[in-house]
């Protein structure tokens, strides 16, 4: 579920709350139904919940208490739920069961104003210095040299997305939802690291509740075709190579248990024409990790090249091919042995009619009534 076709096609004003998406859950939820279906009617198989950018945090921001907040977080899955019985009853020819609900969780930097889904630049213990807008200050969100305060940084956004996580695992009925989760947007090389942690926090509070882990990926983002996490300050970007090997080796370091590892890995909020010199890097990284079941690999990237947080303007690409068309191609042209399948959909930008597209080039038609 994507905001800016709430903002878009629904005309709903999601700039002046810090839910964004969310928003449309506490006070406008029959236009998110009426979102979801469109996406549904559109051809998509995969509802993501409009709870991308909530935690206590941003509830807070926005006037609500904990208890409410954990209610309307928990709202947007029901609604995305009652988007698919409803749509499913009036397609005789689509199963509940083609239609699965992922519970959208996004960075940490999400959470911020501005946000620092881009740039994960992170306040203090989250990262090494908040966001300065005056350019007085440098904004950096590498530690360098500075282990402690990595680890602090790594323990904290464990702690923030194990709390959030916890808000649907430990509802039943919101938990039986749910088919499967996704950490998007991730800016950061140890926030990959810290979602595999949190991950763990709720297999160990799951054993003791009886209430079984769910599949789950983690979508990074590469604005301008780069990883925002710098290893120094002026040093290079992390590399796709040592990202993969964050997100899927078995044991992280010598001092750490085993890790959950997610069942997919892949890129999201990226412009499309990035994908064409990441993706041979993803491929021959994830085949240095062998496994069966082979993970999944989650493409969904926007249509525009990328969203400016402060000015809250998006910068679109002139192209005479149209996204749905050159996203095909792209999908058609994966290896198919490194991966367990693919799943492909929009980020920003990318509406109903950008999926309708995608699934008509994938030769995927069928049901599309």
């Amino acid at each position: 579920m994507e905001g800016t076709t709430l903002a878009e096609i629904f005309h709903v004003d999601l700039t002046k709350s810090p839910l964004w998406s969310g928003k449309s859950a506490a006070d406008e939820p029959d236009v998110l139904l009426q979102a979801h279906l469109a996406f549904l009617q559109a051809g998509a198989r995969t509802l993501l919940t409009s709870t991308y950018q909530s935690s206590y945090a941003t509830f807070e921001r926005a006037g609500y208490s904990r208890e409410i907040a954990a209610q309307r977080m928990r709202d947007s899955v029901k609604i995305a739920m009652e988007a698919k019985v409803k749509f499913c009853s009036g397609n005789k020819d689509v199963k509940l069961e083609d239609v699965h609900i992922a519970l959208s969780l996004g960075t940490f930097g999400a959470s911020l104003s501005p946000m620092q889904d881009f740039g994960g630049v992170f306040p203090p213990p989250y990262g090494p210095k908040a966001y300065s807008a005056t350019g007085q200050e440098e904004n950096t969100n590498s530690f360098d040299d500075d282990r402690e305060g990595k680890e602090r940084s790594i323990e904290a956004l464990a702690q923030f997305h194990a709390e959030r996580l916890l808000v649907f695992a430990q509802d039943r009925e919101t938990w039986e939802s749910i088919d499967c989760l996704a950490f998007e947007t991730i800016p950061l090389e140890r926030e990959v690291r810290a979602i595999r942690r949190a991950v763990g926090t709720v297999v160990n509070s799951s054993t003791q509740n009886k209430t079984k882990l769910k599949p789950w990926w983690i979508t990074m983002v590469f604005p301008g075709g780069q990883y925002p996490e710098k290893r120094s300050p002026h040093g290079e970007s992390y590399t796709v190579a040592e990202l993969v090997a964050t997100a899927l080796q078995v044991v992280n370091s010598d001092l750490e248990e085993p890790l959950p590892t997610p069942n997919g890995i892949g890129i999201n909020c990226t412009g499309l024409r990035y994908l064409h010199h990441l993706l041979p890097d993803f491929e021959a990284s994830v085949a240095l990790y062998p496994r069966e079941p082979k993970p999944w690999l989650i493409l969904h990237p926007n249509k525009g090249d990328g969203y400016d947080s402060v000015s809250k303007t998006w910068r679109m690409t002139d192209t005479s091919v149209s996204w749905a068309d050159e996203f095909a191609e792209i999908v058609k042209g994966m290896k198919q042995d490194v991966f367990g399948g693919i799943i492909a959909g929009g980020c920003c930008k990318a509406g109903p009619e950008e999926i309708r597209g995608l699934r008509i080039n994938l030769n995927l038609e069928r049901n599309l009534k």
